[in-house]
């Protein structure tokens, strides 16, 4: 089943990824526009997108259906797979770069009961909620003392700011990079 869900959640970043892409507006001003995928190194996205064979023939719930349960594997493979997971491997070209990032808040701190000022930014619904976490690489980690004013989980924003390579660890994943927030809007295609 974890693994399952794995799958899916990096399917879901893939197709996050090509229909933001689909969607761009050329006229991002000072702001670049950028895909999920673009903060991950090639190598670790190869890895994801790739993954062993031996994946496939571990059953639902099963002891290996973890990436604990796949810790011990031995085959390069695996090894590359499972590092990917967990990666806080950065690109670095990224660093203090102004940004546009579309995402949904996973809420660390509130300022009231639907206003999130802490909170870790990702590039699908249910990140680290219902699913396990994306890969650090594929996290943002947010303050904003404005905050961010939540309906629902299910809502999306567009964020602008100064990405940061910058890990930060919290109980509901770990992040490789920190934005520094200029503004919040919901998200629109």
């Amino acid at each position: 089943m974890f693994i399952a869900h794995l799958r899916s959640a990096l399917c879901a970043i893939a197709f996050a990824a090509f229909a933001v892409n689909a969607a761009a507006d050329a006229s991002t001003g000072e702001y670049r526009q950028i895909e999920w995928i673009e903060l991950m190194p090639a190598d670790d996205l190869d890895a994801l997108l790739n993954p062993p064979d031996t994946i496939d023939q571990i059953a639902d719930g099963s002891a290996e259906d973890s990436v604990e349960g796949l810790a011990g594997a031995e085959d390069e493979a695996t090894k590359r797979y499972l590092a990917a997971l967990e990666s806080t491997r950065v690109v670095a070209e990224f660093n203090n770069s102004k940004i546009r990032l579309p995402g949904f808040v996973v809420p660390l701190e509130m300022k009231d009961e639907f206003t999130a000022t802490e909170f870790l930014l990702v590039p699908f619904f249910g990140a680290c909620l219902h699913l396990p976490p994306p890969p650090p690489n594929q996290i943002v980690y947010v303050t904003y003392a404005d905050g961010v004013k939540l309906s629902s989980y299910q809502d999306a924003f567009w964020l602008e700011g100064t990405l940061k390579v910058e890990t930060t660890a919290s109980d509901m994943g770990t992040a490789a990079y920190t934005l520094v927030v200029d503004s919040v809007a919901p998200y629109s295609e």
